[in-house]
């Protein structure tokens, strides 16, 4: 009997372990039923009207009626947009670039249509290659102040044509002086 006892009691040990690993499953969430329809017809209620904002429509900017007459050749050719110049090997915008594109935002606020390229030149120093990078820094650099001064971003566009196109042809600092330039072009009026 005392092998017997062993047994039950070993059965019984097993038995509390295994109950006591169980575990109980998790409550199930049950879907509640909709909610008794309050309309009398047992149709949903309507959407809210959509509210519209009214819209606001921008005054159309003053306009010259000789430049808002003349072709685009004709706005480039008597620009009045100002060169931007450069020190050598630079694109910093120093103190009379400054007053040159603050002169170019003033025009490009009154004249809200127009969009604008940004051409980078350099002088003739240089390969080909580093021209073109430094023309393309000179075009951003006038970019960012023209869009730090209020000018939309998006009339604003940027080349660089680095030597390629001098506006001066010689061969000494007279010459190299005028063709490091931020040049503007209008392009949509």
């Amino acid at each position: 009997m005392g092998k017997q006892v062993a047994v039950n009691l070993s059965l019984c040990v097993v038995l509390i372990s295994v109950a006591a690993c169980h575990k109980k499953p998790s409550p199930v969430a049950r879907p509640m039923p909709p909610p008794a329809s309050s309309s009398p017809t047992g149709r949903p209620p309507s959407p809210p009207e959509p509210f519209n904002e009214p819209t606001i429509v921008p005054p159309e900017p003053v306009r010259d009626e000789t430049i808002t007459a003349a072709s685009l050749d004709d706005l480039n050719r008597n620009s009045l947009l100002k060169p931007v110049m450069f020190e050598y090997d630079s694109s910093e915008i120093a103190g009379t670039a400054q007053k040159a594109l603050e002169e170019n935002a003033a025009v490009l606020k009154k004249y809200g249509t127009w969009a604008v390229t940004i051409e980078g030149h350099c002088d003739e120093r240089g390969t080909a290659e580093y021209n073109l990078a430094l023309g393309e820094r000179r075009a951003v650099a006038a970019r960012a102040y023209l869009v730090s001064l209020g000018i939309s971003a998006d009339r604003l566009r940027t080349v660089s044509y680095g030597k390629e196109f001098p506006f001066d042809p010689g061969h000494d600092e007279a010459a190299w002086s005028k063709n490091r330039r931020a040049h503007f072009v209008i392009t949509a009026k």
